[in-house]
């Protein structure tokens, strides 16, 4: 069985659908679609992912079921009470007295990487970003969707491994998001998300694919094929464009900090 994971296009955040270019990288990711084969579709409810699955489903004819899980990772850090928080979220913004809520996982790595539990594949439920948010329960209510689907062709979630109850094939494609990807990811293969949330930058409409290997009878693992890939966009002559990246240099102003 395989599973692909494709990113919206360039956002427009504040409309909540995709820019012109996101636009067009959704085009030239429609052009990809029927070689890709995207089996059962499945999108976010945002509309930035439903405007990129748009050009593809109607490039072959399909439709995909909305998932509400499967919307940007909600989870929200409460920094007021924790000082060490608040040097881990130095752009949180401070209104009315107080500090806003912050995405969870948006944290500086200055911080997170000389704390070891952010890296552990258990004990991040337990750091202080756990403690001040709702990231565990947000985490695991994600986790026990995402099973659930997959006990749907024949995956069951066995300890730290899926139990094979009936082989399978198919392919399933989810258009999302790039936080809630890596903790999909972190759960098939029981690492801590914030590995994958600092570690990787999938870029818009980007293409992530992983495949069950079955080297026990009964027992499946997933691996991945490909990771982030935009290929789509060179062979438009298309850059990438910068979301979800932070810049590459300190001293680069013109990109984003």
């Amino acid at each position: 069985m395989k599973i692909r994971f494709i990113r919206h296009g360039d956002p427009d955040y504040v409309n909540d659908t995709l820019t012109e270019k996101g636009r067009k990288e959704a085009e030239l990711l429609a052009k990809t679609a029927r070689h890709l084969g995207l089996g059962d579709c499945y999108m976010s409810p945002l509309g930035r992912a439903k405007d990129t699955a748009a050009y593809s489903l109607n490039a072959v004819g399909k439709e995909a079921e909305i998932l509400e899980w499967l919307q940007e990772f909600p989870a929200k850090v409460d920094v007021n009470e924790s000082e060490m928080l608040q040097k881990a979220y130095p752009d949180v913004k401070y209104k009315n007295g107080s500090f806003q809520p912050r995405i969870a996982w948006d944290m500086v790595p200055g911080y997170w990487t000389e704390h070891p539990e952010y890296s552990h594949p258990v004990q991040w439920r337990e750091s202080q970003v756990a403690k001040h948010s709702d990231l565990v329960s947000v985490y695991d209510h994600v986790a026990e969707e995402f099973d659930h689907l997959l006990a749907k062709y024949g995956y069951e979630r066995e300890g730290n491994h899926y139990r094979v109850i009936q082989e399978n094939d198919k392919t399933i494609t989810l258009f999302c998001h790039f936080g809630i990807t890596c903790v999909l990811l972190s759960r098939l293969w029981n690492v801590s998300p914030f590995v994958l949330w600092h570690s990787l930058a999938l870029a818009p409409t980007s293409v992530t694919e992983v495949v069950t290997e079955e080297r026990e009878q009964g027992i499946a693992y997933f691996r991945g094929l490909r990771l982030g890939d935009t290929s789509h966009l060179y062979a438009g002559n298309e850059e990438p464009s910068f979301a979800c990246r932070f810049c590459e240099t300190y001293g680069n102003k013109d990109q984003r900090h």
